[in-house]
């Protein structure tokens, strides 16, 4: 992953997670522009990093929370 946009917003990611917990994709998007979080997740393991999907209940929809493994 070259300095990009793409690469920012996963170092931004990462940072969240290991910050907070966790990250949304709708917190992705209010707090960092990035409309695919699944993608910047798939470039983050592909690094090296261990992150966790679970599925969480919100309202009407289930969506993916993703968080750093063993955080």
């Amino acid at each position: 992953m070259s300095t990009s946009l793409h690469s920012i917003q996963a170092t931004k990611i990462l940072k969240h997670m290991t910050e907070k917990g966790s990250i949304t994709p709708v917190e992705a998007l209010q707090e960092y522009n990035c409309m695919r979080l699944a993608a910047r997740i798939y470039d983050l393991r592909k690094l090296g990093s261990i992150i966790e999907a679970q599925m969480v209940h919100t309202g009407e929809v289930h969506i993916a929370q993703y968080s750093m493994k063993g955080k």
